[in-house]
């Protein structure tokens, strides 16, 4: 492939193309525990998890494809094997457990919210450090798709501890009634 003359020297690329790496890594391991929540899930939320999981992970796989493409349009090569995602990833396996639902929501918000923090840091450094403003607004863009997802699971999660009145059941009277105010 010829030397890229898009105003980056090669240190910056390699940069840009180390955290793009690691984000698709994250994005990787996110996809998996994903697809195996989706096949596993039981219970009265089966159904609506299970759809909500098939609509995370299949964005999941778009957007994985195109943080590769990106690494290949600054010359690079994306990570592709297990060893690689294992080794770049910031997200945390959980080899062999199987949780219940709700725990198996807030695993998946937690790996949501550490991409999000990641691809803030990121963002900041394709800007800042490597000036690269193309990188910095595609990241902007799956860090939103980031933060989308982790609403729709924690409201999964806030919807557990809510009373049949609609009132959260481990909130007191006087708390609710101050925070309306």
């Amino acid at each position: 492939m010829p030397k890229l003359n898009i105003g980056l020297t090669e240190e910056q690329l390699q940069g840009v193309i180390n955290l793009l790496n690691a984000d698709v890594s994250d994005m990787y391991l996110l996809l998996i525990k994903t697809k195996k929540f989706h096949w596993d899930v039981v219970g009265p939320q089966f159904r609506s998890l299970h759809q909500l999981w098939e609509e995370h992970y299949e964005a999941l796989t778009e957007n994985i494809d195109a943080t590769a493409e990106r690494v290949r349009m600054l010359g690079g090569y994306p990570v592709g094997t297990a060893e690689g995602f294992l080794k770049l990833s910031s997200i945390e396996e959980h080899a062999g457990d199987l949780p219940n639902t709700t725990e198996m929501v807030q695993r998946l918000v937690n790996d949501h919210e550490q991409i999000i923090r990641n691809l803030r840091e990121h963002i900041d450094q394709c800007a800042e450090e490597f000036h690269d403003a193309g990188t910095a607004d595609f990241l902007t863009g799956l860090m939103e798709q980031h933060e989308q997802m982790a609403w729709m699971l924690r409201s999964f999660i806030e919807g557990e501890a809510l009373e049949s009145n609609g009132r959260r059941s481990n909130v007191s009277q006087k708390s609710v009634a101050a925070s309306v105010i």
